[in-house]
């Protein structure tokens, strides 16, 4: 059953080892040091908009889990403590509460706990393939009053898992562009640990959208956790989901792809996203706000106390790189100096993109 599935996917992440097969290239993104910043720490001003709403820093919980009562209370405890920061939050795949009445409690609490916040549905598209339209989408959206919904994108996940459904026609792309035109909330496309490349999002420009959660390489590998599920379950596919365990675009390349080929694009960075540092990286290198998901959840099962504690640090340490950067805002962030070098300059160059080019993009210019 998907219940079952989902409740064996969290175990995984809490527990297995399914982190670190990649790297994110963060490393490779320096932020260069204003020894006279010219401000002061608590002028610092780390609020964004996002899907029309106020976030007091753009750090968004990336979709991850619903569909049981236990999976319920970790999305309860999750809004809660983002309702509380004034953060954002998306859900996990609904389609368990699109088939059965007994999930959708699991994702409504999350309207329920976060009544102001930017709240994000959550469909794969594989089920677009199979016949999902405008009518379950806009369930989906209506399940949590949500300001936008993710179309997450697995074809690796789906590739090593057991019972996985890799199904990706360019049909998506057509019905993706129709319900687009009707749905009345955004539609962002988001990875799910792989990364988004250049040649992706312009596909999905092309249609008409321009919200990205870039999920890159460098964070809990899915197909990590598809490897634990198959070697439990003596599965031919658990020596091929090994091979290709550290398969991807880095977080920070795929960011950097995505903002040079839509160039006005609304980017999430994620993948690998664990401190305020990281966070800062994400956004100067040309994401909009980052994304994190596997310390969120590991926080989330210590509690409320435990997840808000944790994000202030994160917020803490995003505002330590600002003044460090003389960057009094999210937007002076965005075009404050950085050096890209090592695998990660390699990495874009080989793409054919000049990082002089580059510059200008991701200042926006």
């Amino acid at each position: 059953m998907i219940s079952n599935r989902k409740i064996e996917h969290v175990e995984i992440c809490l527990f297995g080892n399914v982190e670190g097969f990649a790297n994110t290239l963060l490393d490779d993104v320096v932020l260069v040091h204003q020894a006279m910043p010219g401000i002061s720490f608590d002028d610092i001003d780390t609020s964004v908009n996002f899907l029309g709403k106020k976030m007091s820093a753009p750090i968004f919980v990336t979709g991850m889990t619903g569909g049981t009562q236990e999976l319920g209370k970790i999305n309860e405890t999750i809004a809660e403590a983002i309702n509380e920061l004034n953060l954002g939050m998306g859900v996990g795949s609904q389609r368990i509460a699109i088939e059965h009445e007994s999930a959708r409690q699991s994702f409504k609490i999350v309207r329920d706990k976060a009544p102001n916040a930017p709240i994000l549905a959550n469909i794969g598209a594989p089920q677009l393939a199979k016949g999902y339209g405008l009518k379950e989408l806009e369930y989906a959206v209506s399940m949590i009053e949500a300001d936008g919904i993710a179309v997450h994108l697995n074809p690796a996940q789906e590739l090593f898992q057991p019972e996985g459904e890799p199904e990706y026609p360019d049909t998506i792309l057509s019905s993706l562009r129709d319900i687009s035109k009707s749905l009345g909330v955004p539609i962002i496309i988001k990875e799910t640990g792989t990364g988004i490349s250049m040649e992706t999002a312009k596909k999905f420009s092309d249609i008409g959208i321009k919200y990205f959660d870039v999920s890159g390489q460098g964070g809990t590998s899915w197909i990590a956790v598809e490897m634990v599920r198959d070697i439990r379950k003596n599965h031919w596919k658990k020596e091929s989901a090994e091979l290709f365990a550290d398969w991807g675009i880095p977080t920070a390349a795929s960011i950097m792809e995505t903002r040079f080929a839509v160039p006005d694009s609304i980017i999430m960075g994620s993948g690998g996203i664990r401190n305020g540092l990281h966070v800062a990286k994400a956004i100067a290198l040309g994401a909009d706000i980052a994304g994190m998901a596997g310390p969120v959840i590991k926080k989330a099962v210590e509690g409320k106390d435990s997840l808000i504690t944790f994000f202030n640090k994160i917020i803490f340490e995003l505002k330590a790189s600002m003044m460090l950067t003389g960057s009094k805002n999210i937007d002076s962030l965005k075009r404050t100096q950085i050096v890209i070098w090592n695998k990660l300059k390699e990495w874009i160059e080989s793409r054919g993109i000049s990082l002089s080019t580059y510059e200008k993009l991701r200042k926006r210019e």
